[in-house]
């Protein structure tokens, strides 16, 4: 039997990657899907583990050969996509598959496997929130924080297109909800 699909999105900083990381630990047959991404790695981030570490043209190269189930030019040559293969090869192993994507991403690849994937949007408490947590990480200079807020704002829209809203304002409460859902979808 083929594997489920679960997608967290999220504005940058909101946790969703965090609670993915959660789950994994916690005996829900998941697998992470790991993305592909043009942007350069951070400090002990890995090839293959992380993100799949590609150049601007060879991410270009696979948009051509319509390997990507989704993708996004999320900043000028900054792309992001999940590879049709990586999905593919964890669902045949009959596990469920995990998503850390960006909310536009999300909604593609909801769109795309309709029922078969439950779409999760993890939202902060607020964009003042969001800005600190960033700030706090200590990965990105003022000006892309700056960037990555207006973003957020936008991506907030994008709320109601998923099929639940996890906001996460404490962890322990956003984890534990992250749980009860995925109890009642697998």
């Amino acid at each position: 039997m083929k594997g489920k699909l679960i997608i967290f999105s999220a504005p940058s900083g909101a946790g969703k990657t965090t609670i993915v990381k959660h789950l994994l630990n916690k005996g829900f047959n998941l697998e992470f899907s790991v993305s592909a991404t043009s942007r350069p790695p951070r400090v002990n981030e890995k090839h293959g583990k992380d993100y799949y570490f590609l150049t601007a043209n060879d991410f270009k190269k696979k948009i051509a050969n319509n390997e990507f189930l989704e993708w996004e030019e999320v900043y000028t040559d900054k792309f992001y996509g999940t590879l049709k293969s990586e999905v593919e090869r964890i669902r045949q192993e009959g596990k469920n598959v995990v998503f850390d994507v960006d909310v536009v991403g999300g909604c593609n690849i909801k769109d795309y496997y309709g029922d078969e994937a439950l779409s999760v949007f993890v939202q902060p408490p607020s964009v003042e929130t969001l800005e600190k947590r960033l700030k706090a990480r200590s990965t990105d200079s003022e000006e892309v924080i700056k960037t990555r807020v207006e973003k957020a704002k936008y991506e907030l829209s994008f709320a109601p297109r998923f099929d639940k809203i996890i906001v996460n304002d404490k962890l322990e409460e956003a984890l534990e909800e992250a749980e009860k859902i995925l109890n009642e979808f697998i």
